[in-house]
């Protein structure tokens, strides 16, 4: 995609109002901004909606976005994240200017911590990591400051060149900054910003032995990329007074400004990176492209579009107060950008077989359907039709309740596409279960034909048999059934709320045209939804197909 193409923000953006002023008071010159995930996991929707703030953002008044890795834990992070994230990051439509790594400026970090430790800003402190918790204070009570805090700058330096060297174990020693252990802000109260981790680290292999904290890195990172609007979740706000004293006291040149809008949060959806990994790591899911995760992988592979995806970020805005999404409203994006690009076909689900007893033994005739009724310029394809067809088992009813217009005995209905039919007789096995239906078909009926002698109230879907490929089909539901915040939950309840009936697979048929179906291509079946191509599970002859949305919702897009 053309990186200006298709990139408006949304009009809800109080971000967009703050660029805008500091461009026109000539505050910055340029909007940067930044992508900066940390490769310890794959991105989900929440992500895309930040990628899509900040690369948009940037598009919208010619700007640069950089994405940046923050890899500032070997421990957790590896290249297959990164991968995985690059992939993400181009398939929703957008490239970025520069790629970097946080880890690429491990050397002027360690500089910057010395600039703070020769100005007594920064100290070396052998207290463990529960002592430093628990001497922090709480949130109406002042810190006790750490025995180690008024050691000099010389005993600091060369404490610190010993951390470097690997002379210490892990949690032996940390750099904190030397601030406020009174502020009424706890993240001011001397916070660590250099640890010990004997790790080997996916971009600098044994160099280190020793990281910046994150809230650390960040500010640096920015700074030294000349970003302007740091543009991070509600969640860092309290994090902002350190974020700009690292800027001020660690003397950068270039000054970054940080802003913060509301994460997205979706009904039934976990958004927990960590208890995504969880759910990875236990098998509950089939990886992190499972299409039941809300990650980007798993949302591609489900089928959704990057054109849905940016639109429904674009939608959804950008505000400061906290608000929980209807997940509805996503799934009314797919719909509104498939509409009009998805073949519309035939599937049989669940099949029942029909034998159309007055049709002639060994004949087959093509038929005309067309590919797409809202959209006439898709053109239209030939489909099979003769004595053998298979309907779905749920357009057949031995004993229909009132105003039921599809298939029971004696009554007629049309075949889309096709002729209408009668069932006469039905077929049993021992069991007492409905495996056949013999019916015959009006051949005055034919669709197209302008027949009007009779009407019938109603249309079902079928495939031909002998022409049938065989297929799999995933229906999926919600992975967690529940709307409360997932992220105020323990792990052992968060996995007492897996849907059991999130996935169901079943075996049926489609259309002949539709055997060399390619990855990812994406049909709307009649009556079913809309349905995707599994890249993974397809084989030779017998596609997979996963549905992506129903049909319908009662999700009410304008008044959303």
């Amino acid at each position: 995609m053309d990186k200006t193409a298709d990139n408006k923000t949304s009009s809800s953006n109080f971000i967009k109002n703050i660029v805008i002023d500091d461009l026109a008071a000539g505050r910055v010159k340029e909007i940067v901004t930044r992508f900066p995930p940390e490769p310890n996991g794959y991105l989900h929707i929440g992500h895309a909606k930040s990628i899509c703030l900040n690369f948009e953002l940037a598009d919208e008044f010619k700007g640069r976005t950089n994405l940046r890795f923050d890899d500032t834990n070997p421990v957790k992070e590896d290249v297959e994240y990164v991968e995985s994230i690059k992939q993400d990051v181009k398939w929703l439509g957008f490239e970025w200017d520069g790629l970097f790594f946080a880890s690429d400026y491990f050397g002027e970090m360690y500089e910057r911590a010395l600039l703070l430790i020769r100005k007594g800003l920064a100290y070396v402190d052998d207290q463990s990591a529960d002592e430093i918790r628990e001497s922090r204070g709480t949130l109406t009570e002042p810190g006790k400051p750490s025995p180690y805090r008024d050691r000099t700058p010389d005993e600091n330096l060369a404490l610190f060149a010993r951390m470097k060297n690997g002379e210490f174990a892990n949690g032996e020693k940390v750099l904190r900054a030397k601030i406020d252990m009174a502020s009424p802000n706890v993240n001011m109260r001397d916070p660590v910003i250099y640890r010990i981790v004997h790790a080997h680290h996916h971009n600098t292999g044994d160099a280190w032995c020793i990281y910046p904290m994150y809230a650390f890195a960040h500010p640096l990172e920015d700074a030294i990329e000349g970003v302007t609007h740091s543009i991070c979740t509600l969640e860092f706000e309290d994090q902002r007074p350190f974020y700009d004293w690292v800027v001020a006291e660690c003397e950068m040149p270039s000054v970054p400004r940080q802003y913060e809008f509301n994460r997205l949060n979706l009904t039934n959806t976990v958004m927990s990176k960590r208890k995504l990994k969880q759910l990875v790591d236990e098998q509950v899911v089939d990886g992190w492209d499972d299409p039941r995760m809300p990650t980007i992988s798993g949302l591609r592979r489900k089928g959704y579009t990057p054109e849905a995806i940016r639109a429904f970020c674009r939608e959804i805005g950008v505000a400061k107060s906290y608000g929980v999404v209807d997940e509805r409203m996503l799934e009314h994006f797919i719909r509104e950008d498939l509409k009009l690009k998805a073949l519309r076909t035939m599937a049989v689900l669940r099949p029942l077989k029909v034998v159309i007893t007055n049709y002639p033994e060994g004949q087959t005739e093509w038929l005309d359907a067309e590919n797409n009724s809202e959209n006439e310029e898709m053109g239209s394809r030939s489909i099979p039709f003769s004595r053998e067809i298979y309907i779905e088992q749920d357009d057949f009813m031995e004993v229909p309740p009132p105003k039921y217009f599809r298939l029971f005995p004696g009554n007629e209905v049309r075949l889309k596409h096709a002729y209408f039919i009668k069932c006469e007789e039905v077929v049993k096995n021992e069991a007492g279960e409905v495996v056949e239906l013999r019916c015959t078909y009006d051949p005055e009926t034919k669709s197209g034909s302008g027949f009007t002698g009779r009407k019938v109230k109603g249309t079902i879907h079928w495939i031909e048999a002998t022409h049938a490929v065989p297929a799999d089909f995933r229906l999926y539901e919600p992975l967690i059934m529940d709307e409360s915040d997932e992220d105020d939950a323990e792990d052992k309840s968060f996995l007492e709320r897996i849907n059991p009936n999130s996935l169901e697979t079943l075996s049926g048929f489609v259309e002949p045209g539709m055997k060399a179906a390619a990855a990812q291509e994406k049909f709307q079946f009649f009556r079913h939804g809309y349905f995707n191509v599994d890249p993974k599970d397809s084989a030779p002859g017998r596609p997979a197909f996963n549905r992506i949305v129903s049909l319908k919702s009662s999700f009410d897009a304008a008044k959303a």
